[in-house]
């Protein structure tokens, strides 16, 4: 039974939102809803990966240390080499589910960016209100 993408997404929600203790609890849901395959033991280790790497966040040899998350262009550009290793047929199994969740993590996060600077331009840059027919200003343009 493959596991729902929306349980994997809010897993790395929580990891992002820094919530390690129900992103473990997440984790643990996921890996009962997993079959025993290689595809699927790469994949939940790199998904512990990702917890323990956000978790320490201090070293130095760790991918996450080394990227900037809040960086779309960069997050897409590490998105299309995780997926070229899922789609290179030299790999084994094991290794395409450890790129395949690495890859989904960074469609989360580029998600995750897209909803903050779409609410970052809605507070900074509010739509302008309309005129009402006669050409004059409502008074909820100044009482807002």
């Amino acid at each position: 039974m493959p596991v729902p993408f929306a349980m994997v997404a809010r897993f790395f929600q929580l990891v992002e939102n820094r919530q390690f203790a129900e992103a473990e609890r997440e984790l643990e849901r996921i890996k009962r809803k997993m079959e025993e395959n290689e595809w699927n033991r790469g994949y939940l280790k790199a998904l512990s990966g990702v917890l323990l790497s956000t978790k320490i966040n201090d070293d130095q040899y760790s991918f996450l240390s080394k990227i900037n998350l809040k960086d779309g262009k960069n997050l897409r550009e590490y998105r299309k080499e995780f997926l070229r290793q899922v789609n290179n047929r030299l790999r084994e199994d094991y290794d395409k589910g450890f790129f395949s969740a690495w890859a989904d993590y960074m469609r989360v996060l580029i998600r995750m960016r897209k909803q903050e600077e779409k609410a970052l331009k809605e507070v900074n840059d509010p739509p302008k209100r309309q005129k009402n027919e006669k050409g004059q200003t409502s008074i909820e343009h100044f009482v807002s």
